[in-house]
């Protein structure tokens, strides 16, 4: 999506110096959580976002997902997505089959060994967020810091991409 040319008139909303100071906090942050945990997962052989799509696929129902909602859901592209899934093939966690409901789409089914890969993983990715991030944090500040991304997310998700396996 294009953005619209600024009128001439448009002026930047700069940031205040205490915003800028969290803003930078903010992006290394999410940065270094996102390395901490993709260093968490390799003595698995996978990365966070293997693990997201498998743990995602582990909540759904039957253990399948249609590929362009798993795609939205995990945040990644439909390529990005479809890479993602090869690897994950190639592990045997998951296999591609027609879509139940129409036979034109494609679902992402997580095989028996993916189940067991979730649950032999999940413990350390689980510990890894503790110790990486809420074990910082007061529980009122990560219940708060849950409550502003939702904020975020729900503003910058199309519709329809702002649910997740619950449908919230």
């Amino acid at each position: 999506m294009t953005q619209p040319a600024a009128p001439e008139s448009w002026q930047p909303r700069w940031l205040s110096e205490p915003e800028q100071r969290a803003w930078r906090s903010y992006l290394r942050a999410t940065r270094l959580l996102e390395v901490a945990l993709d260093k968490a997962l390799s003595p698995h052989g996978t990365q966070l976002s293997e693990y997201e799509v498998i743990s995602m696929l582990s909540e759904a129902e039957e253990g399948r997902l249609r590929m362009s909602a798993l795609a939205d859901l995990v945040v990644q592209s439909r390529s990005r997505i479809t890479h993602t899934a090869a690897r994950l093939e190639k592990r045997g966690w998951v296999v591609r089959e027609a879509c139940l409901d129409d036979r034109r789409g494609v679902e992402l089914v997580l095989t028996d060994a993916g189940r067991e890969a979730v649950e032999e993983i999940s413990a350390r990715h689980v510990e890894s967020v503790r110790v990486a991030l809420i074990d910082h944090l007061d529980p009122e500040e990560f219940l708060a810091l849950g409550r502003a991304m939702q904020k975020v997310r729900d503003a910058l998700a199309e519709e329809g991409q702002a649910t997740d396996a619950y449908g919230t």
